[in-house]
């Protein structure tokens, strides 16, 4: 699913314009990165949760060439799904109620 495609999602299941849904999606994007800029861990309930993981420096090579390359420390970002999402995804049943129906059922 691309952006587009969730914006379209939205803009269908909430009977919104594509316009309203691109500026929910967009915002809510734009929140995530903010908080995450500034350091905050972000936590969905039933999805997942965002933070930002400290890499260290390290020495890296370059592909093409063999040389060496120095990496800087750098934070990158890290989602971890919840137990429910997890269970979802694989179809399995339990007290978790399924936000759509699978095809196969």
């Amino acid at each position: 699913m691309t952006k587009a495609d969730l914006i379209d999602e939205v803009s269908r299941l909430a009977e919104l314009t594509r316009k309203d849904s691109e500026v929910i999606v967009e915002t809510i994007f734009d929140s995530v990165v903010r908080s995450l800029r500034a350091g905050d861990k972000i936590e969905i309930r039933g999805f997942g949760s965002f933070r930002t993981r400290q890499r260290k420096p390290r020495v890296g090579r370059n592909p093409k060439t063999g040389d060496r390359v120095e990496v800087p420390a750098k934070k990158i970002p890290f989602f971890k799904p919840s137990k429910e999402l997890k269970d979802l995804v694989n179809g399995e049943a339990g007290t978790h109620a399924q936000a759509t129906p699978s095809p196969a059922m």
